[in-house]
């Protein structure tokens, strides 16, 4: 039987979902002189910063116990964090999706130099694809990220994708926020981002693992997601009031987190 199926330079010029287009927009010059100064100032700042932030580390054990059961983890976060958090898992190696869009590209040159590896897509434009290239690091050994109500928004609401990764995967979802006690936030931003000051004191809070299992139908899914998004707020929530509890209420925290049961 004669071979029918298309290459990719036979299939140029057709209509592709926008589940699996991962092309780069068509950017003006302008545009594409800004994406690398853009991304060494970036880098730059991450490296003048980083090193100064002072985290103590809740949960930590519930990362541990997945990585020491043999499996890797599906990380997932909120945007608002995302610059103490691309510090804090640096040079491990983590797979992070990573939108076409223009902030993401000169994003990505961040991440890409601070130690990570992209797999590019989003909610909006090339998820799935980037969910099949992130299932492949994860069975290749490597943890995967998602900014999990990135790149636009609606702030703090949970895109699915990890919930189907970890569907297909086997491996665990574990949600953890960075809360700062000092930090510049950029208040007109969607998503309320921040930058921490020098030598500003945070806390990172790692959820327990969440599992999805294989058999899940679609109200599975849907619970499971719902899961996921209680556990990113619980996070929030402890990190973002950290530095406003008294020393009696956060050691109770660090007994709670810091126990198998958190």
């Amino acid at each position: 039987m004669p071979n029918t199926a298309k290459s990719d330079e036979e299939r140029e010029g057709q209509p592709l979902s926008a589940h699996y287009d991962t092309r780069m927009p068509q950017y003006t010059r302008w545009r594409r002189m800004q994406i690398p100064i853009l991304g060494s100032a970036a880098c730059w700042l991450a490296r003048a910063l980083g090193p100064t932030l002072r985290l103590e580390v809740l949960g930590r054990q519930n990362e541990r116990r997945v990585h020491d059961a043999g499996q890797r983890l599906i990380l997932v976060f909120w945007h608002r964090c995302v610059f103490s958090a691309t510090w804090w898992w640096r040079n491990r190696g983590i797979v992070v999706m990573n939108s076409t869009n223009f902030d993401g590209q000169w994003t990505r040159r961040v991440i890409e130099r601070l130690g990570y590896d992209t797999a590019q897509g989003s909610s909006s434009r090339g998820g799935l694809k980037g969910l099949a290239v992130m299932a492949r690091r994860l069975e290749e050994g490597r943890d995967v990220a998602f900014t999990i109500d990135g790149p636009r928004g609606p702030r703090y609401v949970a895109k699915p994708g990890p919930v189907m990764l970890a569907r297909r995967t086997g491996f665990p979802i574990l949600a953890f926020h960075i809360g700062l006690e000092r930090a510049y936030t950029f208040e007109k931003s969607w998503d309320l981002f921040q930058v921490p000051h020098p030598f500003a004191r945070g806390v990172v809070v790692l959820s327990p693992p969440l599992y999805v299992p294989a058999d899940g139908d679609r109200e599975a899914l849907r619970c499971k997601h719902a899961e996921m998004q209680a556990a990113l707020e619980r996070v929030r929530d402890v990190a973002e009031s950290w530095f406003t509890l008294s020393p009696r209420e956060r050691e109770r925290e660090r007994a709670a987190w810091n126990t198998p049961s958190a």
